[in-house]
């Protein structure tokens, strides 16, 4: 039987390492900043710390440094976790070293050998198509931020679930049958009112809420966590080793 839960917080990995797969959700914004760069060509390598890009920086030529850690763009970094600005780079040789709060987290917190895939509302087919065909258990892990989880991640997790049950799927317990009833038919629009949509406009950071309300299911291709990259499936299968 195929089965899909909904969770949230990178703590709860621990609590799914039985799952064929794991999808790591963070619209606003570390997952939303990844699959944009990747999907313009340009190499991306989540941190789960601030000290994990120190050797990661080391080794990468030239390496652009992208990320916030409390809301902040650390000391050093060139970029805040921002899908906007990324967006608007032309320099995607320079690969990019992301860290954020929660979001990267998630995503380098699959046990060894379990798939990490990265989602957000800009590649929602493409990861339930991905998902149906590879997998039988999956769990969907919205980062969350201060103790929330916060409604873009919710939102898009419901969505996601919501098309993988149409592929034949079972919510996997009661948690997940609630949140994505929650958000059945809701427009994308209804994150503007969460605490993290408010954050960026309190903070003069509204061009990334309106980046990831103006791109949705826009990218057909699914992305994957190999270790030590994010990568276009396509490539991953083309290339194990990379």
């Amino acid at each position: 039987m195929k089965s899909v839960k909904i969770d949230c917080f990178p703590e709860s990995l621990a609590n799914h390492r039985d799952c064929d797969a794991i999808v790591a959700i963070d619209v606003i914004r570390a997952t939303t900043t990844a699959v944009t760069a990747v999907a313009l060509g340009r190499d991306c390598y989540p941190a789960p710390s601030i000290e994990a890009t120190v050797p990661l920086a080391a080794r990468l030529d030239n390496p652009l440094l992208v990320g916030e850690l409390g809301g902040s763009m650390p000391f050093g970094f060139h970029l805040n976790n921002s899908p906007a600005s990324i967006a608007e780079r032309e320099d995607i040789e320079r690969p990019a070293i992301l860290l954020s709060t929660s979001g990267t987290r998630v995503i380098c917190g699959a046990r060894e050998g379990q798939p990490m895939y990265v989602a957000c509302l800009r590649n929602l087919k493409a990861t339930v198509r991905m998902i149906a065909e590879r997998h039988k258990t999956v769990a969907l892990i919205g980062a969350g931020s201060r103790g929330e989880f916060r409604e873009e991640d919710q939102l898009c997790c419901a969505w996601v679930c919501e098309l993988l049950l149409e592929e034949g799927f079972r919510p996997g317990n009661g948690e997940t049958r609630a949140v994505t009833k929650r958000w059945h038919g809701k427009p994308v629009e209804q994150i503007v009112s969460g605490a993290s949509a408010r954050y960026l406009m309190r903070s003069g950071q509204i061009r990334d809420l309106d980046f990831v309300l103006e791109h949705v299911d826009d990218i057909d291709e699914g992305f994957s966590y190999d270790g030590e990259r994010i990568v276009c499936v396509h490539q991953a299968v083309a290339s194990p080793a990379a």
